[in-house]
């Protein structure tokens, strides 16, 4: 294996209930990589993130409140993101995870690292849940690389089958991220449109994908190589970072848009081939949407399987 994955065991905390992302998501990826990679499988406990960390993204009152329903016992931050007692932790280390594994990439300690999360967090905005999301893992992952590692140009990709409103959210008029998302459209949560491209010192460095339930996964991996690569050639990105969700596989129970587990294979390479060309190889990976528990752990498997770097 040529990725690093970070867990905590909070992340099986995180109860929801009757609920379609739920632990058995995460226990079922740790069977597979055990099963398919005996012993060669890097797994790391994930560190909490601090708030120092995190507000630059989320309001502190944002923040306050969601651990605070969590000291009482749990609720609902909107009508599809249950949390319980456990969940604000589990989400703080859910970032901290992604940290973890920026440092580790900026350190030369691993080319590609894999944030195997819950709660997910693209959907998360500034101050508000929503989607299954708590804080966003992935935009906190960005602002910490350009904050402590001085990076100038970051690149996110999206390929969960909904669109990333959360990210795009955080860096709409800040032109040093790169947002592109992939997403089936129309669908949750209704932005993701191709004339939504950034403002003010944003403008230009977002773009969206918007593809039809209906479209051929074929064209839907070469439409993602085409906008990938526009974008890469634009940014000249420093390191990549990858809001991978697993959602658009064909019999996903919330989503999808027809792909197969060697689909997400192609993904993974179509983002390495960027990031070799560009960043020396850096990949930093976090696990969002992908619903079917047998499903789930194969796209994710073979994703991974494709991010071997030959810088």
């Amino acid at each position: 294996m040529n990725t690093t994955f970070y867990f905590h065991p909070l992340f099986l905390e995180h109860d929801t209930g009757s609920h379609p992302e739920r632990p058995e998501r995460l226990r079922h990826i740790l069977s597979i990589l055990d099963e398919k990679y005996v012993g060669r499988t890097p797994l790391i406990d994930a560190r909490r993130a601090s708030f120092s960390e995190i507000e630059p993204v989320h309001k502190r009152s944002y923040l306050d409140a969601v651990e605070g329903l969590c000291g009482r016992g749990g609720g609902y931050l909107d009508p599809d993101t249950p949390v319980s007692p456990a969940s604000f932790e589990a989400a703080l280390h859910a970032a901290g995870a992604l940290l973890d594994g920026a440092d580790a990439l900026m350190a030369g300690e691993t080319r590609s690292a894999f944030g195997l999360v819950r709660p997910p967090g693209h959907h998360a905005r500034p101050a508000t849940g929503m989607g299954f999301c708590v804080i966003n893992n992935i935009a906190v992952a960005a602002t910490y690389l350009r904050r402590r590692h001085g990076l100038e140009r970051v690149l996110i990709v999206d390929f969960d089958v909904h669109h990333g409103n959360g990210t795009q959210e955080s860096f709409y008029r800040d032109g040093s991220v790169f947002f592109l998302s992939m997403h089936r459209f129309p669908f949750y949560p209704g932005t993701g449109w191709i004339a939504e491209t950034g403002e003010g010192p944003g403008t230009g460095a977002t773009l969206n994908l918007p593809i039809a339930a209906d479209e051929p996964p074929e064209s839907t991996v070469a439409k993602f190589e085409e906008a990938l690569e526009a974008a890469s050639q634009r940014h000249s990105p420093q390191i990549i970072l990858v809001s991978a969700g697993f959602d658009a596989y064909a019999d996903d129970p919330v989503g999808g848009l027809g792909l197969q587990p060697q689909h997400f294979g192609a993904l993974g390479r179509v983002i390495q081939t960027q990031a070799d060309r560009f960043c020396g190889g850096r990949v930093l990976s976090s696990l969002e949407g992908g619903y079917s528990l047998t499903g789930l752990p194969d796209c994710l498997a073979a994703y991974v399987e494709e991010l071997v770097s030959e810088a």
